[in-house]
């Protein structure tokens, strides 16, 4: 075994060895270390080749972060009954954000109950991990996730429910409906309530966990089912509010990496202007068109002759990212379907759009980890770059995008120097200086003005 027992001396100096400049990561409370200490990836502001890509997938190709929001907030507002807003107005969006994007779930969480445990209500906490632990067992779609919510439920002496034969009639015999009626709920709430013990602050946070992951898995299910015009208008006011969008470019941005758009990337270049122009914090950039052009017309055949490996990243768990995704990319061939692009090029981006698993090289999920080992922690990434088949001695030639704070810090600590911050509206307060460069306007300005951090000559 690789394992060396030392004194703190020791340690000390094979630490100060690994690096110039150390992420200190805060480990979740419930874990033995406080902190893990990682030596950080020298920054790369340019490359000379490129073999790698990868890539957080909310905030960078997607968004799902007005959904993980709207389930932060139910929980709060399930814990201290307080479901209107003219009762509680909702999480500061200045202030809350930073803490409750990019990171754990269990994080997220943990900061919330630090924060708003005081407008809880004890009979509302009780009520609220009942329904969470029935609606999981009853509908719950991932197989890991109903694990852990018995687990919790047995950890919280609710044993005896879990065994309870009423716990079958549950499910309601349409299958668009996946909520649990209140004349069911009663009968578990007169029986069990009282069974529940004393809540210790790591009972709050696994209690809020499977709130949060209810709610949200509620969405991602209607979503699936159909129901996205209804749960928009009941979440944001909206009937037609698109919850799970693409990032400015991404429909460009891939297919060129891969090798798919050679010289047809003209057609799209007025459009990824366009779609740059539209970042409110954007420096401001004045394009030539002609030298644009060129450089992108070079840089796309570049890829043609080598395309790169392209690994999507995510802390959400595979359950998720795979409706997420999947939805997704039903966006991008809408976007693509509607560019300036030749046809016959349409129609061969629409064919390899069909099925994110057949794009990427590699899709690494939470369910690949753990829920202690995400961001900022390295192991997703870590993973990532391993799934890709790249060594260590070519992750320079490796380019990583995050939206978020502890995003950057994690390709950083993976080994990744050349690490593009491409902040959105939730993670623009977020410290992003792990970052080798912050691109405000998003994938389209790593197009047009950095081409890609890499010199491609003519020919």
């Amino acid at each position: 075994m690789n394992v060396l027992i030392t004194d703190k001396q020791k340690a000390a100096q094979v630490i100060l060895n690994s690096g110039e400049e150390f992420a200190i990561v805060k480990n979740p409370d419930y874990i033995f270390e406080e902190y893990s200490v990682y030596p950080l990836a020298s920054k790369l502001s340019s490359l000379k080749d490129i073999i790698g890509i990868v890539m957080d997938m909310d905030g960078t190709t997607t968004t799902t972060e007005d959904l993980c929001i709207h389930s932060l907030e139910f929980m709060v507002r399930k814990l201290s009954n307080k479901m209107a807003k003219d009762e509680w107005m909702g999480l500061d969006h200045f202030i809350d954000l930073p803490f409750v994007i990019g990171n754990s779930t269990t994080k997220h969480i943990e900061y919330l109950i630090n924060k708003y445990q005081n407008k809880f209500k004890l009979d509302k906490i009780k009520e609220s991990f009942i329904y969470a632990v029935l609606w999981n067992i009853t509908y719950g779609q991932d197989k890991q996730r109903k694990e852990e919510v018995k687990n919790n439920a047995k950890n919280l002496l609710l044993t005896e429910m879990l065994k309870d034969e009423k716990i079958k009639y549950l499910r309601n015999s349409e299958p668009s409906d996946i909520e649990i009626k209140q004349v069911q709920l009663n009968y578990f709430y007169d029986k069990y309530l009282e069974k529940l013990p004393e809540f210790k602050k790591e009972d709050l946070v696994r209690i809020g966990i499977d709130v949060y992951y209810q709610r949200y898995h509620e969405i991602l299910q209607k979503i699936k089912l159909g129901q996205g015009s209804e749960i928009s208008k009941q979440v944001f006011g909206v009937p037609n509010k698109h919850l799970i969008t693409a990032m400015k470019g991404v429909e460009i941005f891939l297919p060129l990496v891969k090798g798919l758009l050679g010289d047809n990337v003209k057609y799209v270049i007025d459009y990824l202007i366009e779609e740059y122009q539209k970042s409110s914090d954007k420096p401001e950039i004045n394009f030539d068109k002609s030298i644009v052009t060129n450089n992108l017309i070079n840089l796309s055949n570049y890829f043609i002759k080598r395309p790169v490996k392209i690994a999507v990243v995510t802390s959400s768990i595979f359950y998720e990212a795979d409706i997420v995704l999947s939805e997704v990319f039903k966006v991008l061939i809408e976007k693509i379907s509607k560019t300036e692009l030749p046809t016959e090029c349409k129609n061969i981006l629409i064919s390899k759009f069909e099925d994110y698993t057949k794009f990427y090289d590699a899709v690494i999920t939470a369910t690949d980890s753990s829920e202690i080992r995400l961001k900022p922690h390295r192991d997703l990434y870590s993973i990532a770059l391993y799934q890709l088949g790249i060594p260590k001695e070519y992750f320079d030639k490796v380019i990583g995008f995050e939206d978020s704070e502890s995003g950057t810090i994690a390709i950083r600590a993976a080994g990744v120097g050349c690490c593009v911050a491409v902040p959105f509206a939730h993670t623009s307060g977020h410290n992003l200086s792990a970052a080798s460069y912050i691109a405000k306007g998003g994938l389209p300005e790593v197009l047009l003005k950095e081409n890609l951090f890499i010199k491609i000559e003519r020919g």
